[in-house]
């Protein structure tokens, strides 16, 4: 399906690009991830691999104050984290939905900002995660906070006023302001069907008892909101003649 051509930047339809025709730097994003998870898990002993937990995972027992000066790790887990999976299950999920909005989110930002937008946006996330689960032993890994900044950002221009979408021309779509997107309908129900699932998982892991690895739900919704309200900062698109947009 096409956008609208009032909701495209001019120019931007003449220009036909692949529809499954990813960016080189998503590519290589997921081609690093999956290098990562086979050397962990067919190379690696265990005992080895739970020494690169240790040291990339990340945990937010490492940020009491005591606990900090003994290990550095601190520093560098809240980007490293993300680059860790517990499962094939697990990394196949997170690529499938980072190809399906990350796609859109890197054609328009490049291969710089979007690696400044990964580490970000994966701070971000453990950041909330931190904040409530302050000082526990709960070792988090996955991008799942990356792929949900890149559902924030999205969010953001991908939807035409009409809540169409064009694989091809989605990324050429005008920036809306946080109370444009507000307005749409498709954000709305597409934001509110994603915070609802994450909330129904978080009641399911409280009351429903879990077996064994969990799902950082609030680490999910720290990068939704990262992507959602901090995109302007990386977004450098502009109408020929346009005046910078300000984030509202």
């Amino acid at each position: 399906m096409d956008t609208d051509s009032k909701d495209v930047l001019p120019g931007a339809a003449r220009k036909r690009e692949p529809a499954f025709n990813l960016p080189g730097s998503l590519v290589l994003a997921l081609s690093i991830l999956t290098f990562i998870h086979v050397v962990r898990t067919y190379l690696l002993s265990l005992e080895a691999d739970e020494w690169v937990l240790l040291k990339f995972a990340f945990i937010s027992a490492r940020y009491v104050p005591q606990l900090m000066a003994a290990d550095w790790a601190w520093i560098w887990t809240p980007v490293t984290y993300s680059f860790l999976h517990g499962s094939w299950e697990h990394l196949l999920f997170n690529g499938f939905w980072m190809v399906a909005f990350g796609a859109p989110v890197v054609r328009r930002i490049g291969p710089l900002r979007f690696i400044l937008f990964w580490c970000l946006s994966a701070a971000a996330s453990v950041a909330l995660h931190c904040a409530l689960h302050w000082g526990e032993m709960v070792v988090v890994i996955g991008a799942s906070g990356v792929v949900s900044g890149l559902m924030g950002a999205a969010a953001r221009f991908v939807f035409s006023p009409s809540g169409r979408i064009s694989r091809q021309f989605a990324h050429h779509n005008r920036l809306l302001s946080v109370r444009q997107s507000l307005s749409n309908r498709s954000v709305l129900v597409f934001s509110a069907i994603w915070f609802l699932t994450n909330f129904a998982i978080g009641f399911g892991q409280l009351f429903g008892g879990t077996d064994g690895a969990t799902i950082a739900w609030e680490a999910h919704i720290g990068g939704f909101l990262f992507g959602f309200f901090c995109f302007p900062l990386f977004d450098g698109l502009r109408t020929e003649g346009e005046a910078p947009r300000q984030p509202s």
